[in-house]
């Protein structure tokens, strides 16, 4: 056997012209004291329910998961008001949205999103022998969907919805949505992308429930990462219709959901627990209320974020804004010349945000 680099293996040529994902910086261990908000993580930890449910799983970790998760799915159904069998499982959203770019795309086949939006989008579609359509944001980092729905052509078979959209934060009504949907063929799967749907203003989240029951084409993406402090044991599923539910269990990796991973997500389905789950979420709302309006007023004109998140569109000035954070003891999350994304994480850190925000303003 060979011991010299095997530089003639054949990859597919997609690859060659395909990003990679970018994950949000680290902190840099150099003394200074310093506050990670480049992912949109949660800065709480797993309630101690969850905590206790993942710690007793572990007896049972030499065991492979139960394949079917029936336990998570009848509760997740009772949920969302559908048949078990309508709820696909993976590790995070992102891995349930490759399932679905797999179980509906063919060679060529398009697949229709905003950008910037999540920048796993185009990732998925083009590692598949699909072909992004990204269609532009509008100046105000909403999803033009006139845009969108003039972008389907004969070659499409998804459409991903981002809402609130990460990074930019603008949300979709239901209302608009809905408008958008009656110009979607029925053949086109509509994905509906709500990662961080509990950091919405409750009074005007989308209606994604009713959505999903008008429309044969929707699919709901949901997940476990942010409010539920899950990131890392990643856990995310979709509510699909029955046809399409199957076809994502057909391609998706076998036992990918870990059973930590179950038992964290079913503890965390708990009322007692998601009563917990919601005044984290009031808190957030309310910490990013307050780095908004303390922005303002020092003259930022930001989008209106429905996310845990707040972006700042920066244009060319986005790596020097990031640079000028970090030194600053604070590490963002800067996209390209677009723009750079701030997490709300711990009051310091947001309090950071703001400090960081007004110095760059008066520099």
């Amino acid at each position: 056997m060979s011991d010299q680099p095997l530089e003639n293996v054949r990859l597919r040529s997609t690859l060659e012209n395909l990003p990679a994902y970018v994950p949000g910086k680290p902190a840099a261990d150099d003394g200074i004291v310093r506050y990670k908000v480049s992912s949109n993580e949660s800065p709480f930890a797993p309630v101690d329910a969850v905590r206790d449910a993942v710690i007793a799983s572990l007896d049972g970790a030499h065991r492979y998961p139960d394949a079917a998760a029936l336990a998570l799915r009848e509760t997740l159904g009772v949920k969302h008001g559908v048949d078990p069998s309508q709820i696909a499982l993976s590790t995070g959203s992102v891995a349930v949205s490759g399932d679905l770019v797999r179980a509906v795309m063919g060679e060529g086949d398009e697949v229709v999103f905003a950008w910037r939006s999540f920048e796993a989008y185009p990732i998925l579609v083009g590692s598949h022998g699909g072909v992004p359509v990204p269609v532009p944001l509008t100046a105000s980092g909403e999803h033009d969907l006139a845009a969108m729905a003039a972008a389907i052509t004969d070659r499409t078979r998804l459409v991903l919805l981002c809402t609130p959209n990460n990074p930019t934060g603008p949300s979709l009504s239901t209302e608009q949505v809905e408008e958008f949907l009656a110009q979607v063929p029925d053949h086109v799967v509509v994905a509906i992308d709500e990662a961080y749907r509990e950091f919405h203003d409750p009074a005007t989240v989308l209606g994604t429930a009713g959505i999903f029951r008008r429309h044969g084409n929707v699919v709901l993406l949901r997940t476990f990462s942010k409010l539920q402090g899950l990131a890392g044991l990643r856990i995310g599923y979709a509510v699909a219709h029955p046809r399409l539910a199957r076809a994502l269990g057909q391609v998706t990796v076998p036992f990918g959901t870990s059973v930590p991973a179950q038992a964290a997500a079913l503890a965390s389905l708990d009322p007692a627990v998601q009563e917990e789950l919601e005044r984290r979420a009031e808190w957030i709302r309310s910490e990013r209320s307050r780095v908004l309006h303390a922005l303002a007023g020092q003259g930022w004109e930001l989008p209106v974020s429905q996310g845990n998140f707040v972006y700042f569109p920066l244009g060319e000035d986005s790596a020097a804004f990031a640079e000028f954070a970090d030194a600053r003891g604070l590490v963002l999350r800067a996209y390209g010349t677009d723009g750079v994304r701030a997490t709300i994480a711990e009051q310091e850190a947001n309090d950071l945000i703001i400090e960081v925000g007004g110095a760059w303003r008066e520099r």
